[in-house]
């Protein structure tokens, strides 16, 4: 084998081996950065919750919806507690039950997968559900909301 063949494979070889240390670096550098983004989002988040107080809870029972998609094979199951200060609020949760359920299960419908597999979705979730159900009620308000069940099948 001449010296110029020899030195064009040890020439090709060591830019193979750069260029792929170097597509390697890129991505345990992008890994670690998103790492850190759901690191911080779940701290901002169990901040927040260690930081309201926690009122009256008001379990609701299980919710079973379809997601909405194209293929309709993916459902939620949830489980949630309202957390209200008021006490005269308890009878008017009592009362407006089905209004309170069928606001929910509106709400979970529109839904889509990507809406809610991750903590940022469930977050925006427990916010417009709050939203709607405070809309409505006249004797208080709901505080925040505590989902004790999501599974996503």
């Amino acid at each position: 084998m001449s010296k110029k063949v020899l030195i064009i494979i040890i020439i090709a070889g060591l830019f193979f081996l750069v260029s792929t240390g170097g597509v390697f670096f890129l991505l345990w550098n992008k890994l670690a950065s998103l790492e850190s983004q759901n690191k911080e989002v779940v701290e901002e988040a169990s901040e927040q919750e260690k930081t309201d107080s926690i009122g009256t809870i008001y379990s609701v029972d299980t919710f079973i919806a379809n997601l909405a998609s194209t293929d309709g094979k993916r459902y939620l199951r949830i489980t949630m507690d309202l957390d209200y200060s008021e006490n005269e609020l308890a009878e008017e949760l009592e009362g407006r039950l089905p209004q309170i359920r069928d606001s929910i299960l509106m709400i979970l419908t529109t839904k889509r997968f990507e809406d809610v597999n991750n903590i940022d979705g469930k977050i925006a979730l427990r916010n417009e559900i709050v939203e709607k159900l405070n809309s409505f009620l006249q004797k208080g308000s709901i505080n925040n909301i505590y989902f004790t069940e999501f599974v996503i099948q």
